[in-house]
Parts: structure tokens; C-alpha cells; sequence
């Protein structure tokens, strides 16, 4: 018994639009819900490497590399709202789920900098 090659790709594509979100992290929000955030007085975190944020980050953001949060969420309260961002929401969506894994319950991905409210 053979599978038809056209229903094995229509199976890969379904299977690929089901979990590629879950792989790359949490989806990026509105820009309404980062505005809600920021009002909240949340916590916004700039993911990227320190060169990046040195060219140029949102007013009152601290800068926690992805590769360096697992060793340094403690930095950051859980009871606040945290708002993350990066270069284009990859990594920012990674630090989302990172941190929700962790126990923190109000985080957001707000995408990358040109995402964030001026």
C-alpha cells in the first residue's frame, strides 16, 4: 500500500503550519497590546546582542541577550508585565516562550524595535 505523493505534502505543509509557531516562540502582539503593556508599567527587555542594542534601542529598555536570559530571568520580575523585543520578532518570540516556560505569565513579543510605539 502506497500513500499518494500529493496527500504526504498536503500532510508535511498541514503538519508545518501547525508547528512552526510553536518552534520559533510567541507570536508577535499588536501594537495596541505593547501600548497596553508600556501603560502597565512594563518591563521591556531588548533581546539582541549588546553591538545592536549600543546602535540603538526603545528609551528605558534593558538589554538581555537570548543567548544570556536562561542565566539572567532573575533580572526581571514576574510581577510585571514584560515586553520583549528584537531585530524582526524571532528572537524576542524565543525569549517569550522561554520565559513563560519559566513561570512568568504576563509577557508579550512585541516583534522587532521598528515594532515598538515611538
Amino acid at each position: 500500500m502506497s500513500v499518494d505523493p500529493w496527500v504526504a505534502i498536503a500532510i508535511a505543509v498541514a503538519a508545518a503550519l501547525f508547528l512552526l509557531p510553536r518552534l520559533i516562540g510567541a507570536r508577535r502582539v499588536s501594537s495596541d497590546v505593547v501600548k497596553q503593556k508600556l501603560s502597565a508599567g512594563a518591563t521591556v527587555v531588548d533581546v539582541r546582542s549588546p553591538a545592536e542594542f549600543q546602535a540603538g534601542a526603545y528609551p528605558g529598555a534593558v538589554n538581555i541577550p537570548i543567548r544570556e536570559l536562561p542565566a539572567r530571568m532573575a533580572e526581571i520580575s514576574k510581577a510585571k508585565p514584560v515586553v520583549l523585543y528584537c531585530e524582526s520578532g524571532v528572537r524576542s518570540g524565543s525569549a517569550a516562550a522561554l520565559l513563560a516556560k519559566a513561570g512568568y505569565t504576563d509577557v508579550v513579543n512585541a516583534g522587532g524595535l521598528r515594532h515598538m510605539p515611538a
